[in-house]
């Protein structure tokens, strides 16, 4: 009986004790926040969204402890490179992101059986011009980030390489997302300025 009573005893604390064990795991470090982002191969606006979120999240969140972070960091000036780095990377890929969701928002042209939906076309060309803004704040945020990462010379960490090559090409001028900004800019202007000149007669 004295047994029964103890495995009772026992088997409450284990029920007690099991919402506490599986209660959701909370996400307060970049570099987890980061693992949360993911490419998809189809870029349907939701997705991208949901994307946006996370790595807007990770951009405000504090680093991990060098030992969780997402590369072998051995020394405080790996960790200083490391860190401004990332951020830059963060926000290279928001400026990614918010072009893939003004395409979704953009026409190549205005044909003459758009005129219909002239309205609806202008509206979703001032979203695209709104994204791009957006596009636009990220990319100034990446440069600042780079720059910062230039005074660090000779330093090279395995794991993140992609990063120091995306810093690399930043500081050489063979990523210039502002030409890219620009080219989304001036077709949205030149397909506004087709559907502004439809008339009653376009259809």
């Amino acid at each position: 009986m004295r047994f029964r009573a103890t495995r009772l005893a026992a088997l409450c604390l284990l029920v007690l004790a099991a919402p506490q064990v599986t209660h959701a795991y909370r996400l307060i470090y970049k570099e987890q926040l980061y693992e949360l982002y993911h490419r998809h191969a189809a870029n349907y606006p939701e997705r991208i969204a949901e994307n946006i979120v996370w790595i807007e999240q990770a951009l405000q969140a504090d680093f991990a402890n060098p030992l969780n972070a997402l590369a072998v960091i051995e020394d405080q000036r790996e960790w200083e490179w490391y860190r401004y780095l990332f951020q830059m990377h963060l926000n290279l890929t928001m400026v990614d992101l918010y072009l893939q969701w003004t395409a979704q928002y953009t026409k190549l042209r205005a044909l003459f059986f758009n005129a219909p939906w002239q309205r609806q076309n202008i509206e979703s060309l001032d979203q695209a011009e709104q994204l791009l803004q957006f596009a636009r704040y990220y990319w100034e945020q990446a440069q600042t980030w780079s720059q910062r990462a230039a005074r660090f010379t000779f330093l090279h960490v395995e794991e993140i390489q992609y990063w120091e090559d995306q810093h690399f090409r930043i500081r050489t001028g063979q990523l210039d997302y502002e030409e890219i900004i620009g080219i989304h800019a001036d077709r949205i202007a030149t397909v506004r300025a087709e559907f502004e000149a439809m008339d009653a007669a376009t259809y």
